[in-house]
C-alpha cells in the first residue's frame, strides 16, 4: 500500500475517533483551587502563639493553663543578687523569658507574685533582689540585663532545669519603684521585646523618649512615694506616641499597688499577661484586652491610656 492511501487512512481513523470522543463527551467537574501555600519561615512580627483561647476569666485566675517549677538562685551569683526561676513544665518549645526586679530596700519576696503568674501562662521568669537594697534605677536597669543574661545561659547549658526552652530574641523585664525606673532605663534600649514599669520612681536625665519597647506603665493613685503626678505619668507622656504603650492606673492604689496581687491580682494578671503575650509572643488574641473596652468601667482602674491599635 502505498504512502498516501496510508495518510488517508490515517487521518481518517483520527477523525472517526474525535468525532466518537465528541460524541461520548461530558464535561469534567471545575477543578478546586489551589491549596494556599505553606507560610514562609517566620523572619518578622512573627506569632509564637501558645495556650488556650485567653478569656477574662482564664486571665483572672489565680494562675495560668501551664504548671509551675521553681528552682533557687543563690545570692553569690554574678551580676545581681539572687532569686527564682519559675517556668512552666507541660509544654514545650522555646519561649520568651522575663526578669523582675523590686525597689529601694525591699527585696525579691515584694515581686515574687509575678513569677508564677507570668510562668503559668508560658514564659520563663526569674524574680531577684538586687545586690543592694540601695541600688538605684541605672544599677537595677544593669541586673535587669545580667538576670536576663543567666537565663540565657542556663537555657543554653545542658544540665539546667530550663535547658532549650529560651528564645533569646523575646525578652521582657518588670520592675517596681526604683525598679520600673530600671525596667524603663532598660526598655530605652534595643534589647527587649515588652517592659511592664509598676509605680516607677525615677530621677535625674533619661532617654524615655527614645524607648521604642512596648511599654505597659502600671501607676498607683494615692502613690505618696513616686508620685503619679511626678513620675509615672510624665514618663508615660515622654514614650514617643508612635511607641506601642499603655497607662493603666489602679485606683485608690498606695505605691505598692501591684506588687502581691491582693484583691486587684485578677486585674493585674489580666493586663500584665496580656502585655507580655502580646508583645513577647506576638499573640494578637490578647488584643481585645488592651484595647477597645471601657477600661475605667472597672472600679480598680482611676485611669487608662493607650496608643492602640498594636
Amino acid at each position: 500500500m502505498n504512502k498516501s492511501i496510508l495518510k488517508k487512512l490515517s487521518f481518517g481513523t483520527s477523525v472517526l475517533l474525535v468525532s466518537m470522543n465528541a460524541l461520548s463527551w461530558t464535561p469534567s467537574p471545575t477543578p478546586n483551587p489551589d491549596p494556599i501555600p505553606d507560610p514562609t519561615p517566620c523572619q518578622d512580627d512573627c506569632d509564637f502563639t501558645r495556650g488556650p483561647n485567653p478569656t477574662p476569666s482564664s486571665l483572672e485566675a489565680s494562675t495560668g493553663p501551664y504548671s509551675v517549677a521553681t528552682r533557687s538562685v543563690a545570692s553569690s551569683v554574678s551580676g545581681f543578687g539572687g532569686g527564682t526561676l519559675h517556668y512552666p513544665t507541660n509544654t514545650t518549645g522555646t519561649m520568651g523569658a522575663i526578669a523582675v526586679v523590686p525597689g529601694f530596700l525591699l527585696q525579691e519576696s515584694s515581686i515574687d507574685f509575678w513569677g508564677p503568674k507570668l510562668a503559668s501562662h508560658g514564659f520563663v521568669v526569674i524574680t531577684i533582689s538586687a545586690n543592694s537594697g540601695f541600688d538605684q534605677p541605672a544599677s537595677r536597669a544593669t541586673q535587669l540585663g545580667r538576670a536576663l543574661d543567666y537565663v540565657i545561659n542556663q537555657s543554653n547549658g545542658s544540665n539546667s532545669p530550663i535547658s532549650g526552652m529560651v528564645d533569646t530574641t523575646r525578652l521582657g523585664v518588670v520592675g517596681w519603684s526604683m525598679g520600673g525606673g530600671g525596667a524603663l532605663q532598660l526598655a530605652s534600649g534595643d534589647r527587649l521585646s515588652a517592659a511592664i514599669p509598676i509605680a516607677p520612681w525615677n530621677q535625674g536625665g533619661n532617654r524615655f523618649d527614645q524607648i521604642e519597647t512596648p511599654t505597659l506603665v502600671i501607676a498607683c493613685e494615692n502613690d505618696v512615694v513616686a508620685s503619679v503626678n511626678s513620675h509615672a505619668s510624665p514618663f508615660y507622656n515622654r514614650i514617643p506616641s508612635t511607641t506601642d504603650k499603655a497607662y493603666l492606673e489602679i485606683n485608690g492604689g498606695s505605691h505598692f499597688c501591684a506588687n502581691d496581687g491582693g484583691s486587684i491580682g485578677g486585674l493585674l494578671g489580666k493586663y500584665g499577661v496580656s502585655w507580655m503575650k502580646r508583645f513577647i509572643d506576638n499573640d494578637l488574641r490578647y488584643d481585645a484586652f488592651l484595647c477597645g473596652p471601657d477600661h475605667a468601667a472597672n472600679r480598680s482602674v482611676s485611669e487608662y491610656r493607650d496608643t492602640c491599635n498594636y
